[in-house]
């Protein structure tokens, strides 16, 4: 994680200069607004990656004589079978189609986007899926 951390560092860095660089040789407030913008953004996740580095174990990514297979192992639960993302981003393509047609279709939206969220959560907690 700490390699992480310093190439989110340096793409800061060169962030800020282009920032600059653009922002006096263009004179375009929007685009140098947002070259500013992506630098604060690179700069916290540069910062929470290197904070973090420092607080849990080194990785097989930070040290130089690891091989492939020393990374290996769980990376997570995944759901198979789980219906809920696909309604989410229904939802959620509905909410943004309601930004671009009519705020009305936010009402058929924000239930369908809760209802998921909320089936997302608990799936394993009822039904046939039941874990505990």
């Amino acid at each position: 994680m700490k390699i992480q951390g310093k190439m989110f560092m340096w793409l800061s860095v060169f962030l800020l200069i282009m920032a600059v660089v653009y922002g006096v040789w263009s004179k375009e407030p929007a685009g140098t607004t947002a070259l500013f913008l992506a630098f604060g953004l690179a700069i916290m996740v540069g910062f929470y990656l290197g904070f973090t580095a420092k607080r849990v174990d080194v990785g097989a990514q930070d040290n130089k004589e690891a091989d492939v297979a020393d990374d290996a192992g769980e990376v997570g639960f995944f759901s198979p079978h789980s219906w809920q993302p696909l309604f989410l981003a229904i939802g959620g393509a509905f909410s943004f189609l309601a930004v671009a047609v009519g705020w009305w279709l936010m009402y058929f939206s924000l239930p369908l986007i809760l209802i998921s969220i909320w089936g997302w959560v608990f799936e394993y907690y009822r039904g046939e899926n039941r874990t505990q």
